[in-house]
């Protein structure tokens, strides 16, 4: 059944109209100079597809409440920072004991040996460095890998996100490594130290491969920012076999799957990467990355280390590491990120999948749905996309927006971007089908 486009455009000139009588509240302060460019701490707040920004008093759990009082049920959840439900209380204790002990101080807290063990135990990797962020665990594992190979590209997959890192934001196009056009005021040529392939090509990756000029595949184990695509059939077993064959090191970038179950992709289908990173969640929501690493990757770390003149030994930022981080790291490993908390988001992720497919199948729409652990999305398209190029080509920008305003009115957050959904740990029973629901209640007016 095709979405008719005369009937789209009146549905979101009425939602729009909804959404501004409904919170004036937040429509002042979207109207007052606050000091802030646009009146957001960050300028992408205002990509979200509203009127105007809504401004958040509490979050807990699976809800939001705004200021004009609205509680919404949460399947956005940060866009994964708080993958495992806003404010986990485990995660808040911890932080509200170290507030009274020191936040930082350039050195370890006696977290750190715990914290160590955990990290050891649930990713497999032997080492692990911190960081602020899952950008800076990334740029940071990539300065090492780059050193200890003595090579200065990395390789990326069209349609890959890893935070922050320049010379990831690229796309393929006409066959050429570019810059992603949100990527203001770039100084250099990204493809002079990026090559990017796409997703799930082996040929395009061995050809790239073969140069031997190539120091580190970065890569998610499925593509999660360009719309979500999972690996083929064999796909990651061959990107681990290329690297080895042609002396590239192996980052995997969890910080999105974290969400396919507990040690991530990696450990749910026992990857063997060199380095591993994650971020956003890890810590309940406190700032943190993490990149852990082999014992070959210590050793060339060591060898590297030797090779610097004394003093200042390398990149890193000084609140990395902090003791803050580390109680609520230790917290969120230890009693956030368990099993039966892993069990209720899929349980929670299942039921919307099924009931999306469900609804699709009744109304005839030539839609799909892909579901990886606790994140799914809906894909415009009538089989699943295989790379980022495939992908594209399903977006639909108005209709995306149009539905996203309409599940806000109705009660639910999503993802600003795409039409992903994030089931946390306290998700109702009743949520996924009252979403099915308000979901039914929109295409119902654009069809």
């Amino acid at each position: 059944m095709p979405i008719v486009r005369e009937k789209l455009g009146e549905f979101k000139a009425r939602e729009s109209a909804a959404y501004r009588q409904s919170r004036p509240l937040s429509a002042a302060r979207a109207n007052q100079e606050n000091g802030f460019f646009g009146g957001v701490p960050q300028h992408w707040m205002l990509d979200w597809p509203m009127p105007f920004p809504l401004v958040v008093q509490q979050a807990s759990g699976t809800n939001l409440t705004d200021l004009d009082g609205h509680i919404l049920t949460d399947l956005c959840l940060g866009d994964t920072g708080a993958m495992f439900g806003h404010n986990p209380e485990p995660v808040a204790k911890a932080v509200q004991a170290q507030a009274s002990r020191g936040l930082t101080s350039m050195l370890p807290s006696v977290d750190v040996e715990e914290v160590g063990s955990l990290l050891q135990a649930k990713f497999g990797m032997p080492y692990w460095q911190i960081t602020l962020t899952a950008s800076d665990a990334n740029r940071f594992a990539l300065r090492a890998a780059r050193a200890i190979t003595k090579r200065a590209k990395i390789l990326v997959f069209d349609g890959c996100y890893h935070g922050a890192v320049d010379e990831t934001a690229v796309n393929l196009t006409a066959g050429r490594t570019v810059a992603k056009p949100s990527l203001w005021g770039q100084a250099y040529d990204l493809a002079a130290v990026t090559t990017c392939v796409p997703f799930n090509d082996v040929e395009a990756l061995e050809a790239a491969l073969k140069s031997d000029e190539i120091a580190c595949v970065i890569m998610e184990p499925a593509l999660t920012n360009c719309g979500m695509v999972a690996p083929a059939s064999g796909f990651l077993d061959e990107v681990r076999r290329l690297t080895r064959v042609h002396g590239s090191l192996l980052l995997i970038d969890e910080t999105h799957t974290l969400s396919t179950g507990p040690g991530g992709w990696t450990g749910t289908y026992g990857l063997e990467p060199d380095i591993w990173v994650a971020g956003k969640a890890i810590a309940g929501g406190i700032p943190t990355g993490v990149w852990g690493f082999t014992e070959d990757m210590k050793r060339g770390i060591e060898r590297v280390r030797t090779e610097i003149p004394a003093g200042h030994s390398g990149v890193g930022t000084t609140l990395s590491g902090s003791a803050l981080q580390m109680a609520a790291l230790r917290a969120c490993l230890q009693d956030v990120m368990t099993e039966t908390n892993y069990a209720a988001m899929i349980a929670g992720a299942i039921a919307l999948e099924d009931g999306l497919n469900a609804l699709i199948a009744k109304l005839d729409l030539p839609w799909s749905v892909i579901r990886l652990g606790a994140r799914l999305e809906t894909v415009f398209a009538p089989s699943l996309p295989t790379n980022a190029e495939q992908m594209r080509a399903s977006f639909d920008y108005e209709l995306e927006a149009a539905i996203h305003l309409g599940l806000l009115n109705r009660g639910f957050l999503v993802t600003p971007f795409h039409n992903m959904l994030l089931a946390g740990p306290s998700l109702s029973r009743e949520a996924p089908a009252a979403y099915v629901a308000a979901l039914n209640s929109i295409l119902n007016e654009i069809l």
